[in-house]
């Protein structure tokens, strides 16, 4: 193959023209003064990959196969010694969560934040029945579950049913109301579930293959008492808790900020709250334009336009910080080994390497599209969009910083993208 310029070869890894790439860096070089920024991106991916591969003996005929696999090894390996570290603990069981959830305050402290007023949680549901919730638990109405059970759990639940008709109900008839005299500055909640929720966990289960979820505008991130009984499992629990955590602040700020204006704060809200994404192209300009990505589209379709455009993703910056805090990890077990700084600065690292055939493929060395394709190894799923996501973010931050990256995340999240 012919030598492929910087360009060119973050151009293939991000499956966009090479011109969308080269047009991006003309302008950021402008408004920066930075000059050889892709050049050096590529340089420090390949040192990177080249630094990871030397500690498994690698030689410089790497396969596609063999890289692939030794990345899973590892991340099944690291999580054998954070489930040993972990005392061995089954997530069915509430006290085995509430110790990983121990830990996990002990690298992140809870933050405080914008969030809904309990009263008026309680409010909306009176107005909105979560009925299937009712006659889970065998209440009579509404009034009754209120006064037996938290209102937060309540939210979960209904969160772990997955209803989108109440959601919707909820969105439509009841949050356009909402002002931000409805929202007070409180700590965030992480907790595990009471195991009365088991069979609705169950229910999640089925449809997310996840037993960890969140409600932005509560401020409450929970664990349900379920386990998937799997290599990964207590890697993902964690990396994910703290993901979530991380991602609640964020919203928080965003409701909090929105809240200057009230006469939009309700609409802005809603959109903020369902992540909506920008579904129209922007219009020709001579200034840089970034689309805001709130989700992975790429999670329900690989080819979205969406995904060959110059855009940031809240979502890897999310993936990023939480990676952060598991590097902490090891320093919360005195006796035992956790160590998983291997994965450390791999969040954007990739590139394409042979198979048998000859052919080139593309290998992450992203630590939750790892650990993400361990949980799938039986279905043969291999994951890539963490780490596309994540080397648009790297893009960005080397010309402009990781927290002028947040600020315009947090800014313009509702919006849909911002031109600099």
């Amino acid at each position: 193959m012919t030598q492929l310029s910087s360009i060119q070869k973050i151009s293939r890894i991000l499956r966009t023209d090479h011109d969308v790439i080269r047009v991006l860096s003309e302008k950021a070089e402008v408004l920066t003064g930075k000059k050889n920024v892709i050049d050096k991106i590529v340089e420090e991916n390949e040192k990177l990959m080249e630094e990871r591969l030397q500690l498994h003996g690698f030689g410089s005929q790497l396969g596609a196969e063999d890289i692939y696999e030794a990345l899973v090894n590892k991340i099944k390996e690291d999580d054998l010694e954070l489930y040993k570290a972990m005392g061995k603990p089954s997530f069915i069981i509430q006290e085995d969560v509430d110790f990983l959830l121990a830990k996990i305050r002990e690298v992140h402290p809870l933050p405080e934040g914008f969030f809904l007023k309990k009263e008026k949680a309680a409010e909306i549901l009176k107005q909105v029945p979560p009925e299937k919730v009712i006659k889970y638990l065998g209440y009579r109405d509404v009034n009754e579950l209120l006064a037996r059970e938290d209102v937060l759990e309540i939210y979960a639940a209904v969160r772990l049913f997955d209803d989108r008709d109440w959601l919707n109900a909820v969105f439509t008839r009841v949050y356009t109301s909402l002002s931000p005299a409805d929202f007070e500055r409180r700590p965030m909640v992480v907790k595990s579930l009471p195991q009365k929720w088991v069979g609705i966990a169950q229910h999640f289960l089925a449809k997310k293959y996840q037993n960890v979820s969140h409600l932005k505008e509560l401020g409450f991130v929970f664990v349900a008492p379920t386990a998937l009984g799997i290599f990964g499992e207590t890697t993902r629990l964690l990396t994910l808790t703290l993901h979530y955590i991380h991602e609640v602040k964020f919203y928080s700020d965003v409701l909090e900020g929105l809240a200057k204006d009230p006469s939009s704060f309700a609409e802005k809200t809603i959109r903020a709250l369902r992540v909506d994404i920008l579904d129209k192209r922007l219009p020709d300009s001579d200034r840089l334009q970034w689309m805001v990505l709130p989700s992975y589209v790429a999670k329900y379709d690989e080819n979205d336009w969406r995904l060959f455009e110059p855009h940031v993703s809240s979502e890897a910056l999310f993936w990023v910080r939480a990676e952060a805090d598991l590097m902490k990890v090891k320093n919360s077990f005195k006796d035992v080994y956790a160590d998983f700084s291997f994965w450390s600065n791999l969040d954007w690292v990739g590139d394409y390497f042979k198979v048998e055939t000859g052919a080139e493929i593309l290998v992450s060395f992203n630590l939750v599209d790892t650990l993400m394709s361990l949980i799938k190894e039986k279905d043969l799923i291999k994951y890539l969009y963490h780490h596309q996501e994540s080397l648009w973010n790297k893009i960005f931050i080397e010309y402009f910083g990781e927290q002028e990256l947040e600020e315009l995340l947090k800014k313009n999240i509702v919006t849909g993208w911002f031109a600099q």
